[in-house]
């Protein structure tokens, strides 16, 4: 007999029974009824509610977000859970949610982000909560294909909407966000206020006796934006625009000024090196503000500018912090990079576009994706172990929350069976437990 490689051709029926897909999304409805944030959810959209028999909204809202969690990007995803009952229960229809999503007007906002707030306050409590409190700000472009309300050109050519938004470094959770028209300015300080706002109101108690840092590139660099944080005292650390001041203070300091730079892992970055500028006139800032630059061999390949000296690229940061190792400090403060993958995140998670026509209506669909990457963040720190912990969410819905099983009663009991061969049954089916398991509140 010859050996073949050809695989064994399938034969489709449709006469299966009892198989369930996206059964590892059920966790996440479990996990947000277990922190309490779809009763929560309900008390405060019960005001929108039309009549007793029709869709609690508030399990609406927590169906929508789990919806996004598993990948969907518009309201007709809805249907994956409408289509398992035994996995999801009960699943409002398409234009039901839209009428939740209409009901939820700007003033009402707050409800959500409420109920968010007291989840995260549980999910802290039950072992979510991080050792440090980094605040990473930064603004992302979101393409609108079609005319929508308030959408505009972006200073790269392209059109729709410039969200603002702020992410916890330590452990990934979205704090607070923005949608803004496509043209709105990188360096608005009131944005940038109004989103810290929103990051403070979600910080559980906790969080308010740690060192907090706020990092965002040159478009935070604004008076009233540092004062802000200066009023919730939170150091901030903050790329600086190179000025002609700033390049001429680069220039002027000695190279005995210049110490090695560090990686992340903390060790010596090759042909890189740091000094603080203690040249260059920052009294219009806050005390104690201190400029740090790093310069560093481009690239093989990278374009030179005209402010490169001597084949050297500049980058300067202003921070109040008075650490005095100037290696520890630029490496932190590079650690603000991580926020792209953030974003990256988000918009494999609800934010690579907003659905309607409505701004209102986007608005509501920003904070329902806030809400999706924190309930995955949730549910990764405090049902898993090991590398699953970091997986991003593309690798977390392939390997855990798209997988199939079997529904199967017994003894007035509901079983979902995992494939046995399923490399990653065993670390679903222990999550599930680690769910169970959860100290009460």
């Amino acid at each position: 007999m010859k050996p073949t490689s050809r695989r064994s051709t399938l034969i489709v029926t449709t006469d299966g029974a009892g198989i369930a897909s996206h059964a590892g999304s059920a966790a996440l409805t479990e996990l947000a009824d277990g922190l309490g944030w779809t009763a929560t959810l309900s008390a405060g959209m019960a005001p929108t509610r039309r009549r007793r028999s029709a869709h609690d909204p508030g399990r609406v809202v927590r169906d929508l977000i789990v919806a996004i969690a598993d990948g969907g990007d518009c309201l007709a995803d809805l249907s994956v859970l409408r289509e398992q009952p035994d996995l999801f229960g009960e699943v409002a229809s398409s234009p039901t949610a839209w009428r939740v999503i209409a009901a939820i007007t700007p003033e009402r906002l707050g409800v959500l982000r409420e109920a968010r707030r007291r989840a995260r306050e549980r999910a802290w409590a039950k072992g979510a909560a991080p050792e440090r409190v980094t605040l990473d700000f930064d603004a992302t472009l979101v393409t609108a294909h079609s005319e929508k309300e308030r959408a505009a050109g972006n200073f790269k050519g392209g059109f729709g909407f410039h969200p603002l938004v702020c992410y916890l470094d330590e452990s990934n959770e979205a704090l607070g966000a923005i949608l803004r028209p496509g043209n709105a300015g990188a360096n608005t300080a009131a944005d940038h206020i109004a989103v810290l706002q929103q990051a403070m109101g979600q910080l559980p108690e906790p969080a308010w006796g740690m060192e907090i840092l706020a990092r965002a590139d040159s478009g935070g660099a604004t008076h009233d934006f540092v004062d802000e944080l200066r009023a919730f005292e939170i150091c901030f650390s903050i790329s600086f625009d190179l000025t002609e001041p700033v390049r001429d203070a680069i220039l002027a300091m000695p190279e005995s000024a210049w110490v090695p730079a560090i990686t992340q892992a903390g060790e010596e970055r090759e042909g890189a090196a740091i000094c603080e500028l203690t040249n260059l006139d920052l009294g219009a800032w806050p005390e104690g503000t201190r400029a740090i630059c790093r310069r560093e061999r481009p690239h093989p390949g990278a374009q030179l500018t005209f402010t490169d000296h001597q084949g050297f690229r500049f980058q300067v940061f202003i921070t109040d912090q008075d650490d005095a190792d100037l290696a520890q400090l630029e490496a932190r403060h590079r650690g603000h990079a991580r926020v792209e993958d953030r974003i990256r995140c988000g918009k494999d998670t609800g934010l690579r576009s907003f659905p309607f026509r409505q701004f209102a209506a986007n608005q509501v669909w920003l904070e329902l994706v806030l809400a999706a990457q924190d309930l995955l963040t949730f549910f990764q720190r405090l049902c898993l172990d090991g590398q699953a912990r970091s997986w991003e969410p593309k690798t977390l819905r392939h390997r855990l929350l798209h997988v199939a099983g079997r529904v199967a009663r017994s003894g007035r009991r509901v079983f979902l069976r995992l494939q046995r061969s399923w490399r990653w049954a065993s670390l679903l089916a222990a999550a599930f437990w680690r769910l169970r398991s959860l100290p009460a509140t």
